[in-house]
Order: structure tokens, then sequence, then C-alpha cells
């Protein structure tokens, strides 16, 4: 399950504070190690000494979270968050949403940008200006009918069993497609989780003309957390989004985690 080790890229605007706050509640959860990392560019003595005072910002926030700090030089925050928890070996890399957008929605920023195309760790992005409950209350996977998907199911619901939540499957009608065959679709999946944990999933088909009205269809409790599976043309290992996934992820109100091609 993901939660091991949590690093959280911070920097101390509101999306950097909304990170830490969803880190912290995560590690909570899982028990996990966290981890805050500041990253600046190379040949920047300046910036080298904001990214520590970052992190002293940080730290005031945790109060008595316990947590590592750490500073990474790096061209790219996205990259350098990359490179930073494949070195510590965490395995959720959580970033907020980037100044400018929607109140409760995802903006995605140019790290996060990067993250959503290249990470070999999963991704989670917390809304702007998310508050995060005591407890998770549910996982919900956003599923269609392919082996990234099928693969992720299994993930989830044991990430489900061991949190004690539900575990939701949904898939979206955009009136696009036959509506009788993506129930059937989410019946298989429902019938894996079964198969792979016991897990009773609940399965709910999102209907609108759109990827908002559809998310909009649903509801949605406080500690909900949205999971995507990487798209099939992304490397094996690695995280990449494909335009719906894109979409839904930006109509989400709860944050969303991302999966890695081939995650375990």
């Amino acid at each position: 399950m993901i939660g091991a080790h949590v690093i959280v890229g911070y920097a101390n605007d509101p999306g950097g504070r909304d990170a830490l706050a969803l880190g912290s509640a995560i590690t909570r959860v899982t028990g996990g190690e966290l981890t805050i990392a500041t990253i600046y560019p190379p040949g920047s003595p300046g910036l080298a000494v904001e990214a520590q005072a970052n992190l002293a910002h940080a730290a005031e926030e945790l109060g008595q979270v316990t947590a590592e700090y750490l500073t990474y030089e790096s061209r790219g925050t996205g990259r350098g968050l990359s490179v930073l928890a494949s070195r510590i070996r965490a395995d959720l890399i959580v970033v907020g949403s980037a100044g400018g957008g929607q109140p409760g929605r995802i903006t995605i920023g140019s790290a996060a940008d990067h993250l959503l195309h290249r990470s070999s760790e999963a991704v989670m992005l917390a809304p702007s200006g998310y508050q995060p409950p005591v407890e998770p209350a549910r996982l919900t996977l956003a599923y269609v009918h392919r082996p990234q998907c099928d693969a992720a199911v299994e993930q989830v619901a044991h990430a489900a069993l061991r949190l004690g939540v539900p575990l939701r499957l949904i898939t979206l009608d955009l009136r696009t497609e036959d509506q009788g065959k993506l129930r059937d679709d989410l019946a298989l999946a429902v019938r894996l989780a079964w198969e792979s944990t016991g897990i009773e999933a609940e399965a709910a088909v999102a209907e609108g003309h759109d990827v908002v009205a559809a998310l909009s269809d649903l509801e949605w409790l406080p500690g909900e957390l949205l999971v995507c599976a990487a798209s099939e043309d992304a490397q094996p290992h690695r995280v990449f989004l494909g335009e719906l996934a894109m979409k839904v992820l930006r109509a989400s109100a709860c944050p969303v985690t991302v999966l890695p091609r081939g995650f375990s």
C-alpha cells in the first residue's frame, strides 16, 4: 500500500501548505515516514537559503509531527522531487495546486505536470484550500476496462482493506458509449475486487455531458480519495495520464492519486 514513505513538495505558499497538510494526514493514517522537500535551482545561493527558510516554516506548521526536512538542487521542481523520491525510496509524492486556479479544485502547475508524465512513484495532488479530515472515508477508483485499471482494482482494494474503508469503482458515461457495456465492465471489476480481497465494492456510473457534469452526478464524502491508473501509453513503472484522466483530475474536488504503470 502506498504511504509507507511520503515525500511532500513544499513551498511557502497556499499550494505548499495544502500538500503539507495532506501528506501529514496520509502518514498519520498509514504510519509511514514523512519527508518534506523544497527544491531550488542550481547556482542560486540566495534561493538555497530561502529553501532552508521554507523548511523552517514547514516545521512550524507541522509542530510535533515527526518528519525529515531536505533541500535539493535541481533545474525543475518536478524533476527534483522525482529524483529525490527515488533516492530516499519514497513511494508517494504529494504536491499542491498551482496558484490562480479555482478554489476546491486541482490546478496543474509545471511541477505537477512533470510528475504526471514522468514520475516513477505514485503522485497525489491536493485541491486548492483542501483541509484533510482526521480519517479517510472511502477510496474511489476511476475505472475503464483495460489492463492498467484491472491491476489498479486489486491494488486499491487491498489498500481499502488495510485502511478499513469502503471501496467504490466508478466509470464515466459521457453519452458516447453503450451504458450496458459500461455496467458489465464495472460488474467484472467488482468481481475482481471481491476475488482478490473479499471486499464488496460499490459500483457507480457517472453520467453527464462532460467530465465535470459526470463527477457532479456522484456523491463525494469528506475524506474521499480518488485514484486513477496510468495510461496504457505510460512506460513501465512510470506515471503518464491520458486526456480523459487529466480532465477527471482537474474536475475532482478531493485529492487524486495517480498510480504508475505496473505499480505494486
